[in-house]
């Protein structure tokens, strides 16, 4: 039987610092005893509806739900699902084979929760930013949500990262996190590069993000940082140093610069010393990270994505609570 549809609670993007630390602590003690809570979610199902492809989130998620005794259902809706419309009033004519408002109606009324992965067309600005698919499956399904990457945020990776920095950061200060823009070969959306720098924002680090010229993010989601355009300058005495490409945001989607001079090695990190690197995974080797980091002590990225199930077992939790 599907919850009780009324009140609704999503998880979409960082909402304030206390359901944060809520969160991360809950998360930890969920990694301690993965199965604590293994009939919270007894006779519920999770649909986890995907349009994009993933490796970490859509394992995590699984393990996540059945952890708590849910029942998760994957689909990828790319490539098992009907072409969908999205535009209101559309006369269906053509591709397209079902709405969006039909198709996450039906989707709400067969799950308790729906775990929902959408990227950005990296080509109409307007519309990513609205996230547009992915509020389309808020607005219609009629339960509560969870992101599993959206146009704009990918808040579980987010929240893995803080339970990350968590177990890694035992200073009295605040830690000084760096937001590092690394090459690629392609066009990679802002979605992690933002919801990072909202939760370390949110979560009252010292945040520098740097970058060539050209590649500065949504000023929505930056407010606050210290914007560094040279790398080392930006590196030195950092505590964290996250790894991450993203397309231009001003001159949408298009790639302006591949240096590969951005790309970390040990002699990035001579005033560094103790700095921890960390990367959301998948990474191109020896592109954007070197071997010599991604497989040397600084590196987080496996300790990153196991922290991955638990960010997501808090977050079901936390629905399944308020249901």
């Amino acid at each position: 039987m599907a919850a009780d549809k009324s009140p609704l609670i999503h998880f979409t993007k960082f909402e304030n610092i206390d359901l944060g630390n809520q969160l991360i602590e809950s998360a930890l003690t969920y990694k301690s005893n993965p199965l604590l809570d293994n009939t919270k979610g007894q006779g519920k199902r999770i649909g986890c509806i995907f349009l994009n492809p993933s490796l970490r989130t859509r394992v995590s998620t699984q393990l996540a739900a059945l952890n708590l005794g849910m029942e998760p259902i994957v689909l990828n809706m790319d490539k098992e699902g009907w072409a969908l419309e999205l535009q209101d009033g559309a006369v269906m004519n053509r591709g397209t084979v079902e709405h969006i408002k039909d198709a996450a109606a039906v989707l709400g009324s067969y799950f308790d929760i729906l775990a929902i992965r959408a990227f950005p067309s990296l080509t109409n600005k307007e519309e990513d930013m609205s996230d547009f698919t992915f509020s389309q499956f808020v607005k219609y399904s009629g339960v509560p949500v969870v992101s599993l990457e959206s146009a704009t945020r990918h808040p579980l990776q987010s929240l893995a990262d803080q339970i990350t920095i968590r177990e890694n950061w035992s200073g009295k200060k605040k830690p000084k996190v760096v937001l590092t823009w690394g090459p690629h070969i392609k066009a990679i959306p802002h979605a992690v590069a933002n919801s990072f720098a909202e939760w370390a924002l949110g979560m009252d680090h010292d945040l520098t993000i740097t970058h060539p010229s050209g590649y500065e993010l949504d000023a929505e989601f930056t407010k606050g940082a210290t914007i560094e355009y040279d790398q080392s300058k930006a590196i030195e005495g950092a505590d964290f140093v996250y790894v991450k490409n993203w397309s231009s945001f001003n001159d949408y989607g298009k790639i302006l610069s591949t240096d590969d001079s951005w790309m970390l090695t040990e002699n990035h990190f001579a005033n560094a010393k103790n700095a921890k690197v960390m990367h959301c995974l998948p990474v191109r080797r020896n592109l954007e990270l070197s071997d010599e980091i991604l497989d040397g002590s600084r590196s987080l990225v496996q300790q990153q994505a196991k922290n991955r199930i638990f960010a997501a077992q808090a977050v079901i939790s936390h629905l399944l609570g308020n249901n």
